[in-house]
């Protein structure tokens, strides 16, 4: 650990984490015993866990946005081609233009 000090004096936001895990590790019969608080105490000062759930957030946040704008093509396509189609083939354009002449 540094010195414990964090950047406006006083404690370091991670000092209670460096003190379970140094108790911890100073009545444990191995080390072993002391993983989870080791593990908390890096994850206070590295946040790599807390990265990787944020990045996997984003990426499916934007997988099923991705998925929304492809769906919503898709639908406008063939609505537009449903409208284009059926158009000429039922005359309801001539028949209006002829009843309003």
């Amino acid at each position: 650990m540094a010195s414990g000090y964090g950047y406006n004096g006083g404690r370091s936001r991670c000092y209670p984490f460096w003190q379970e895990f140094h108790k911890c590790y100073a009545l444990a019969d191995k080390p072993e015993e002391c993983v989870l608080q080791r593990d908390d105490y890096l994850e206070c000062l590295h946040h790599s866990k807390e990265i990787i759930r944020t990045k996997t957030i984003q990426d499916e946040h934007n997988k099923q946005k991705e998925k929304r704008a492809q769906e919503a093509a898709a639908s406008k396509k063939k609505a537009d081609a449903a409208a284009a189609s059926n158009v000429p083939r039922l005359n309801v354009v001539e028949e209006k233009a002829k009843a309003s002449a």
